[in-house]
């Protein structure tokens, strides 16, 4: 299913839009995965914010199973998934074979993905650096009182990939490019 199917407020049906360079991430959720042999690796089931920086960390990818029994989640970091906005999907460069020896999880036993443990096991398998959930939390407390991030705080994460006929030769925007397009 994609993000258009689930576009309840109507965010996405018109070139004036927020999409896809900012979206809800209510109409991602179910949206499909697949990887660049187009084979369908599953769907997400959630997307994981990073409290501390506002970054979105992971998205909660589902594999496997029959009407969700037998599944297998996997915590993707979020800047390893591209968006596809051609076929209305998220593009992941895993090999479906090397995607079932990823560290997973199942809806019943949750890991600590706020763990240097989760994090290094997440960093080793995917080759990223991220550190997501780790910190004091008390350093929440002290954010209360301060300015909201902004746009520029956030920004991180999934490319966006496009072009015509469904083919991937789109590029993804960087900060430099989106600070002078709103400039």
């Amino acid at each position: 299913m994609s993000y258009l199917d689930r576009d309840m407020l109507g965010m996405y049906r018109n070139d004036t839009g927020p999409g896809p360079a900012l979206m809800g991430a209510d109409t991602l959720i179910g949206d499909d995965v697949y990887n660049h042999d187009d084979e369908q690796l599953g769907d997400i089931k959630e997307i994981m914010l990073d409290m501390r920086s506002g970054r979105i960390a992971y998205a909660v990818l589902s594999f496997g199973g029959v009407l969700g029994l037998g599944e297998k989640l996997f915590a993707v970091p979020w800047e390893k998934l591209a968006l596809d906005t051609v076929n209305k999907r998220f593009l992941l460069d895993v090999d479906k074979e090397q995607l079932k020896s990823a560290p997973g999880f199942d809806k019943d036993n949750w890991p600590d993905m706020a763990s240097e443990a989760w994090n290094d096991q997440m960093n080793q398998f995917y080759g990223t650096s991220s550190r997501y959930g780790t910190g004091d939390m008390n350093t929440m407390g002290s954010l209360a009182g301060s300015r909201m991030p902004s746009g520029s705080d956030l920004r991180g994460g999934a490319s966006v990939q496009s072009g015509t006929g469904g083919s991937m030769s789109g590029s993804s925007m960087s900060d430099d490019d989106e600070m002078k397009r709103r400039s």
